[in-house]
């Protein structure tokens, strides 16, 4: 996995809209002002959805940007946003992508 780049750009209105062809399954969600992706993952028991969650880590960990996941019975949200830009970059992009192929796996 590719680090992600520390200086990414925040992504505009337009390219958050542009977003839903690359990234249908996602959606932007907006916490105190600041867009972020966000997708719902269901599975068939709680310990599917915590081995997703650790691909998701592990995948996070290589590119040293990391999600919210929040983990319940058959059940894994994740956002994903950069902090340090306010929002939405092509890191949580690449990131979202990510996720979809550990969901996929």
């Amino acid at each position: 996995m590719e680090k992600a780049d520390p200086n990414a750009n925040l992504f505009d209105q337009n390219a958050l809209e542009g977003l839903q062809d690359t990234l249908p399954a996602w959606k932007i969600v907006y916490k105190d002002d600041m867009a972020t992706l966000s997708r719902t993952f269901g599975f068939s028991d709680f310990v599917a959805a915590l081995a997703f969650t650790n691909k998701v880590g592990e995948a996070a960990e290589s590119a040293n940007h990391h999600p919210r996941i929040c983990l319940t019975w058959g059940e894994a949200r994740v956002e994903w946003w950069s902090h340090s830009a306010g929002g939405v970059t092509a890191n949580d992009v690449n990131m979202a992508k990510a996720t979809d192929a550990c969901f996929e796996s």
